[in-house]
């Protein structure tokens, strides 16, 4: 299998992924039981915190949501919430308004222990409400810590900006992010890292009413919402917790005829995380999965094979005519073992600490 037909057949596979991005079909709602499975395990950072919802309607949204009805309980100082184009009450609204809201909320002032609508304040904006604009930027600065779903096909510039302003953040994202060139720098650098609930997969979000469904693992409720199961999805934060920390449990054996090395990496080939020998010192190309279990007191990452990599890993460099040159820089990506085209995503190297 030559480059240009790896290349179109990885094109391929993403089709989806790029549809996603066009016309705002990134626009999805999250669960309110998916953010419960993940928050839970944060719930000490939280006391005493200013929480800014920036991407999502917050007089319905599932984010503002949680957060309002656990004030109390986690401690919180204030709750922001922004949307973007939206005077609307309903959520998935047509964006038209060129001036948008924001909404806060500072506690219980009732004794009722629940949001009353005359507790939170509503605020127009002079804008759209979009995250980047110069009052959103503004309310950013005076928050602690981030939570929303941002649009996937903004990820880039969104983690951007959100360590640009050295804010802690809780988010959803495409696990292909993984491999982003601004998001791996941070996860190699250990400033970032995946979140703990979803380690399967996908999750089903709500959609907008003119949302097209035509994939798979769709649903309309009996209210005539429509919901739709997105795969790859995955938590990105820089919240720890302590189960990070935990190390994976290693049991195979090193043996050179299940773990071949890669033509064009200084590195041997683990198909599948769990199978990560337990007495193997050099560097091992992993699933970008491999972060659903990674524990940085264990495990360090050294770069990823589709790009370039200072970790001083022999890598071969390809040219047009897919005749392999020898280059310590940059290599295409594409995995190749014993002279054969053997994956299309991309492997993090990884070397074992406790070794």
């Amino acid at each position: 299998m030559t480059i240009t037909a790896l290349k179109m057949a990885t094109s391929s596979k993403n089709r989806d992924l790029h549809k996603a991005k066009d016309a705002k079909k990134d626009e999805f709602y999250t669960q309110l039981t998916d953010i419960e499975k993940e928050l839970k395990h944060y719930r000490s950072h939280f006391r005493d915190k200013v929480v800014y919802c920036n991407c999502d309607d917050p007089r319905i949204s599932n984010f503002f949501h949680y957060f309002s009805y656990n004030f109390e309980k986690l401690g919180l100082k204030k709750l922001i919430a922004t949307c973007y184009k939206n005077q609307e009450v309903d959520l998935f609204s047509l964006n038209n308004s060129e001036r948008a809201i924001y909404l806060e909320y500072d506690g219980d002032k009732t004794g009722r222990n629940v949001p009353d609508p005359s507790e939170i304040g509503i605020i127009h904006l002079k804008g759209d409400g979009d995250f980047r604009s110069r009052e959103c930027i503004e309310l950013l600065k005076q928050v602690d810590i981030v939570v929303t779903n941002p649009p996937f096909s903004l990820f880039r510039e969104y983690v951007a900006q959100l360590i640009e302003y050295d804010k802690k953040f809780l988010i959803i994202g495409n696990v292909n992010a993984i491999t982003y060139k601004e998001v791996f720098k941070l996860i190699k650098e250990n400033k970032l890292w995946l979140g703990i609930s979803i380690h399967s997969g996908d999750r089903e979000f709500g959609v907008p009413d003119d949302y097209p469904l035509k994939a798979a693992g769709y649903r309309i409720d009996e209210k005539g919402k429509k919901f739709i199961r997105v795969k790859g999805v995955r938590w990105f934060t820089n919240l720890d917790y302590k189960e990070r920390h935990e190390d994976l449990i290693l049991y195979k054996k090193y043996d050179p005829s299940i773990y071949p090395t890669y033509d064009n990496y200084d590195a041997i080939n683990v198909d599948v995380t769990n199978h990560i020998p337990t007495d193997y010192k050099g560097v091992m190309g992993v699933p970008i999965t491999f972060l659903d279990k990674y524990n940085p007191d264990q495990f360090e990452i050294l770069g990823i094979t589709d790009r370039q990599n200072t970790s001083g890993l022999r890598i071969k460099k390809y040219d047009e005519n897919d005749t392999p040159k020898y280059n310590d820089l940059n290599a295409r990506s594409v995995i190749i073992i014993n002279g054969e085209y053997r994956q299309q995503y991309a492997r993090l190297l990884i070397k074992n600490k406790r070794l």
